[in-house]
């Protein structure tokens, strides 16, 4: 049976950021761990060695497959930042498809602010 990876674990999120290699990642990190957090209202939770997750929801596919992930997160990845939102809300893949065309810091945060409030309402 498979068993997923990306699971809720105790690890450091603080530790986590502070060993980014990339100075720019870091600072990067703790903003969007603030803007989530407040956002959001959840406590940041690593999810795995490297998602920084913010609440939980739990899945199950047709195929019997079923897990927990959180309702949004991010991960700071050499190359970029990943961003994660909780499935299920129809207009996901277009707010997701504006947000990816954007490269404006500020209004990058406003959308995300966006986003996340109308898929947690």
């Amino acid at each position: 049976m498979y068993e997923l990876k990306t699971k809720e674990n105790d690890a450091s999120v603080i530790e986590f950021i502070e060993n980014l290699e990339n100075q720019k990642k870091r600072e990067d990190a703790y903003k969007l761990l603030d803007f989530f957090t407040e956002t959001t209202g959840y406590q940041a939770k690593m999810w795995g060695p490297s998602i920084i997750g913010f609440g939980a929801y739990h899945y199950k596919y047709d195929s019997g497959h079923e897990g927990d992930a959180p309702l949004v997160g991010f991960s700071p990845r050499k190359a970029k930042i990943s961003l994660y939102f909780a499935t299920g809300d129809a207009k996901r893949e277009e707010l997701l498809k504006i947000l990816e065309s954007i490269h404006q810091e500020k209004l990058v945060f406003i959308l995300i602010k966006l986003l996340i409030l109308m898929l947690m309402f």
